[in-house]
Parts: structure tokens; sequence; C-alpha cells
């Protein structure tokens, strides 16, 4: 009953529903303070050391780094944590850190140690967004839609092209590697287009950089850093660089499947008597690479339909050492694409033939591609039959 209940009990009984007296008194604030420090003492206690700045180093060593430097130059904070600084955290000297760390504010370092509060060891982080996780996110943020970018579409068809064909190749990006205007990157799944480089300056840690325009396959744009894109290369497992279609993969030193010891690039004009093709007989051409002799090649010519069911005559040849034959030959024929004639014969047992290796294209052409095929300066250059010329794919 009530009545028997004494009153001393009673208190006991309601004291159990009063709110508790906050721990010696602390604020949530520094109490978050406090569980972010001890964090950075476990970090110590487990290496022996205070934690290092480095790009070297591991992700969350890096940001207890950044944070202990802040705590240390905090007033409010060093007082606060000075009675338990075992280790001697705080009166150790702020070490610079090697590579550029964004600003942070008082209110954003306590949410980030907050955060730590509830980790259960140095490597779980809960509720911490991480200085490589904004850096990404600014990076996506600042991409924007690309506004010329009907002007580098035809790159990106180019070098799908060439990747399928092999003429272009994708190579690992290797640490830190230079990167130049022009150049094709495979990144976050991505191609990537490097349209422009800035003009170089030096960061307040003494370090090179540039300010890129980088345009992606997907129509949107970024200026982002080098250095970033760098770093973005390196630490994607599927990021790659994509070589250019240079002489490097067709001339080559040591054997590959397809290499031979010597091969020639034949042009030959066609003595069909159709109308549609004697008149554009001094431009008609059809090209390709052989690697044994072109007069044995062109010898049953009348009897097949890659011929154009016609004789033909050899109107130049081109001999090339140490050559890949299939890589010359898809490279000659991106070159010419715009240029390909469109025309559809019928083999002996009348089924439709559409031959791929005649283009309109005048001899003197053939001869500047064949010229810069020889001294690697063909990248980036392809036919325009409006100007009846070779001319520069990329974007000025």
């Amino acid at each position: 009953m009530t009545d028997d209940l004494d009153l001393d009990e009673l208190a006991a009984d309601l004291a159990d529903f009063a709110p508790k007296d906050k721990k010696g008194g602390r604020s949530a604030r520094e109490e978050r303070i406090i569980a972010g420090f001890e964090e950075i003492q476990r970090f110590a206690e487990a290496h022996g050391r205070a934690p290092a700045h480095g790009e070297s180093n591991d992700i969350f060593e890096r940001l207890y780094a950044v944070r202990l430097d802040r705590l240390r130059g905090l007033e409010e904070c060093h007082s606060l944590l000075a009675p338990l600084d075992k280790e001697g955290l705080l009166a150790a000297a702020v070490t610079p850190p090697t590579e550029p760390v964004e600003s942070i504010d008082d209110d954003e370092l306590l949410a980030e140690l907050e955060g730590m509060g509830g980790a259960s060891d140095i490597t779980e982080l809960r509720h911490v967004r991480t200085a490589a996780d904004k850096r990404a996110a600014e990076e996506i943020a600042n991409r924007t839609p690309c506004e010329d970018f009907d002007n580098f579409k035809p790159l990106f068809v180019r070098v799908r092209k060439d990747l399928d064909a092999g003429i272009r190749q994708t190579r690992r990006f290797q640490t830190m590697a230079e990167i130049k205007e022009g150049e094709f990157f495979i990144v976050g799944g991505q191609i990537a287009y490097v349209a422009g480089v800035g003009k170089e300056f030096v960061t307040e840690y003494d370090r090179r950089d540039s300010r890129l325009r980088v345009i992606y396959d997907n129509g949107t744009e970024s200026d982002v850093l080098l250095r970033s894109l760098q770093r973005a290369l390196h630490r994607d497992e599927a990021g790659r660089r994509i070589t250019d279609p240079t002489a490097g993969p067709l001339f080559s030193v040591e054997s590959e499947d397809g290499d031979l010891a010597s091969g020639t690039i034949y042009v030959l004009r066609s003595k069909s008597n159709n109308p549609a093709i004697a008149q554009h007989r001094d431009v008609l051409h059809k090209i390709g690479v052989t690697g044994g002799d072109v007069t044995k090649r062109i010898a049953n010519a009348k009897r097949d339909p890659t011929f154009l069911l016609a004789d033909v005559e050899i109107a130049a040849t081109y001999k090339l050492s140490n050559i890949n034959r299939t890589k010359l030959e898809n490279l000659i024929h991106r070159i010419f694409d715009a240029a390909r004639l469109d025309i559809e014969t019928k083999d002996r047992f009348g089924n439709p033939v559409i031959p791929r290796e005649w283009f309109l294209v005048p001899l003197f052409v053939v001869d500047e591609a064949v010229d810069r095929i020889k001294n690697g300066t063909i990248t980036g250059y392809v036919y325009d039959p409006k100007v009846a010329k070779l001319v520069s794919c990329r974007p000025t």
C-alpha cells in the first residue's frame, strides 16, 4: 500500500527516472573532443608513434594526423585534453602535411571526432567523410555538361574503333606518370580525353601542378588538377592509359603474331568499265597491306568481288620492314574511313559482297599518309574528303 511506503524509498525510486548528471560536468561538445582524442591515442599505442602525414600512409592515419594537428592548435582542446595526454601527443610540434589538406573549421572537425567516438577500432570510421571521399565527391560535383561535346564525340568513336581493331591498346597507369594534352585514359569506367593543359604553377607545398580540361565520353567535362587525375588513375584498379596509334606498335623490334620481316602497302586502280567506277577512276583506290608479291595478289582480280570483278593496275607500292600487317592495315583504313566507297557487287554464286578497301582519295594524299606513318606523325590525322587532304582530328 502507498501509505506504508517510506518517503526515502519513494525518493530513491524516483531517482531512477531522473536525468543523469553529465560525466565530470562536461558538455556534449567536450565529450566528443575527448572521444576523438582517445581514438588517436589508441593509434599511438598500437603503432608506438603519433599518426603522421604522407601520401604513402594509410588514409586513416593521415586523417588522424590532420585531427591531431587541429587539436594541438585549439586552446580549448589543449586545456581539456592535457590531463589525459599520457603519451605527450599534444606537446609535439605540428608536422606540416606533405600533401594538400582541405581547410576544416572547428564544427567540421568536431563532427568528424564525434563520428570516431563510436568506432570499435582504429580502422572503423562511422559517419566520417574522409579527405579522399571529399576530393572524389568534389571532382564529380565539378563535372559539368560539355557544351561543345559534338566536337569531341567523333574522337571517342574513333578511339573505340581503334581499340577494337588493335590499333590502340590500354596500359596500366604507372604511379604519377606524365599526362599530356591530347591523351586518352580510362578512369572510373569512362574514357577521358585531356583536351587542354593549363599553365603550370607551384602549390603552397612546393609541388608543380596544372589545371586540366578533361572531356568524358558521357558528355561531361571537368577542370580537375593534373595531380588529382594522376591519383585517380593510380588508385583505380581499372585505370588505364590508352596508347596512341603511332608507329610504335606497327614497326616492332620484337616478333609478334602477324609481324613480317618486310611488307608492302599497295595502292590499286580499277580497270572496270562500270560507269559508277570509271567516272572516279583517277581517285578511286584500293589500299591494302600484304606480305607477299603484289603482282600475284592481283592475278585473279577479275574473278574476285573484292577487286570489283575487274582487272586492276598498281598505282603505287611502299616497302616497309618489321610491320604488324593487321594493325597497319586497320590504321590506314581508319584514316581514310570517311572516303570509303559504298558499293555492292555479287560473287560467282550471286551473293552480295561489299568491298571494304576501296577509297575515293587522291594518290598524293596516300603518299603523305605513308610518310606520316613512317615518321610517327600520323597520330590524330584523318582524311577530309571536303578539302581532299589529311587534317588534324584534335579540337583546336
